[in-house]
């Protein structure tokens, strides 16, 4: 062979080195730790895509690192422990937006997985906005196993008809009927531990201030002391009155506030769709006769979403069981093995929709009509942050009722988190 063929054969190797993804994956095997929130009755959804994980690759031994607490607020601070320490899971659960890029991503902890959605091409089969919300600097940081609808009224029709009571298509509707539901011994809108306050809270919000509005906030084109929004705490306040938060609401979890509805102690509650999937998964409720389900009242029209999704953090020890979960995760058979359990829509547009039962399909038709804004509480409006000093807010707005100190901490926090340019 010539030395000009060989030159030639070198260079081209090396282009094709060059032009390899850039995580090259052989078989996996070893120990692979996937870190998530879904335990107990958010089990059974991430178990069915780790059994047919361990179907595709046998050689690999799962370490289901799930850490109890509804919304992630327990797994986020180990989390948070493990990735400062340099001990990082192979992947973790994270709600897409705000939450990954604005915490870890900056911070240069996490992998481009832009090379996997094209080499996946999946490039077309996610909706541009959400891989918009995925995206960053140029990359693409996880992959979105799922859409979640925040914006769900939950109740049981029956139950409502024996109480003599419509669902409510505003808040203002709701008001009018919480004297006659609390004469009947009867709460009118359950909550739940702290979290559920911010979840109810975003709701209300955007009930009062529209879509557009609530997306102003967020992009720094709105004051928080704004007198629409100084109203909207009024209004959150009165809804208050008319819930559990003075009673049980710091003893329960958002499932037992869930089982309140179901037996009939309490007539709304305001939750995201995974309630539903622990109303068929663990109660075995059917959609639409044993429980119902409306917008959140006010926002008819309207699709608060957030993404639960996984990445690949930076000194990850199993990379290749990484990528093949993560490819996993993406596909259309993974996502409509996930979902139908979860109570969430697939985050692809060629699902499965018979898959589904009656709420999921609606809720995908809503995906598809509605406007969309993005969860503050589920991190894909705002940044960390924000999110974990609302708590902050909250607490202000809960011991003194004072809708104006509470907007008032709110714009100093929105600021502080460069929300806010000033």
């Amino acid at each position: 062979m010539s030395k000009r063929v060989m030159s030639l054969l070198i260079v081209a190797v090396s282009l094709m080195a060059l032009m390899a993804p850039a995580f090259a994956q052989s078989a996996p095997s070893g120990d692979f730790e996937i870190f998530s929130w879904w335990a107990g009755d958010e089990g059974p959804a991430l178990e069915a895509l780790i059994a047919k994980y361990n179907e595709l690759y046998p050689d690999v031994n799962v370490i289901n690192a799930a850490v109890t607490g509804g919304s992630g607020v327990n797994a986020r601070a180990v989390l948070k422990t493990r990735m400062l320490g340099g001990d990082p899971p192979d992947t973790f659960q994270v709600h897409a937006g705000q939450e990954l890029i604005g915490t870890w991503v900056v911070a240069d902890r996490m992998e481009d997985l832009t090379p996997l959605f094209q080499s996946e091409g999946w490039m077309d089969k996610f909706p541009q906005g959400l891989i918009d919300l995925l995206s960053y600097n140029g990359g693409i940081w996880s992959v979105p196993v799922n859409i979640h609808r925040s914006n769900v009224l939950w109740f049981i029709p029956a139950k409502l008809q024996e109480w003599g009571v419509e669902v409510p298509a505003t808040w203002d509707d709701f008001l009018n009927m919480c004297p006659t539901l609390q004469a009947a011994d009867v709460t009118p809108l359950v909550v739940a531990e702290n979290w559920t306050l911010n979840h109810l809270w975003e709701n209300v919000a955007i009930s009062e201030l529209g879509a557009d509005g609530w997306k102003a906030l967020w992009a720094g084109e709105k004051n928080w002391t704004d007198a629409d929004v100084v109203a909207m705490w009024d209004k959150f306040g009165k809804i208050l009155d008319c819930t559990n938060v003075n009673e049980d609401a710091a003893t329960l979890s958002w499932q037992q506030a869930t089982d309140k509805v179901i037996d009939g102690t309490a007539a709304f509650n305001v939750m995201g769709d995974w309630a539903m999937g622990y109303m068929v998964t663990t109660k075995k409720l059917e959609p639409g006769t044993g429980f119902g389900w409306a917008p959140s009242p006010g926002t008819t029209g309207i699709f608060n979403m957030l993404s639960d999704s996984f990445g690949l953090p930076k000194g990850a020890k199993n990379v290749d069981a990484t990528m093949a979960w993560l490819k996993l995760l993406g596909s259309k058979e993974g996502q409509d093995i996930f979902n139908p359990l979860k109570g969430s829509i697939a985050a692809r547009l060629d699902s499965d929709l018979t898959l589904y039962n009656t709420y999921s399909q609606s809720a995908a038709a809503d995906w598809q009509s509605n406007v969309i804004v993005g969860s503050m509480h589920h991190g894909a409006a705002a940044p960390e942050r924000f999110t974990s000093e609302f708590g902050t807010i909250m607490e202000i707005y809960l011991s003194t009722r004072n809708s104006q100190a509470a907007a008032n901490a709110a714009q100093t926090i929105a600021i502080q988190a460069g929300i806010i340019k000033k």
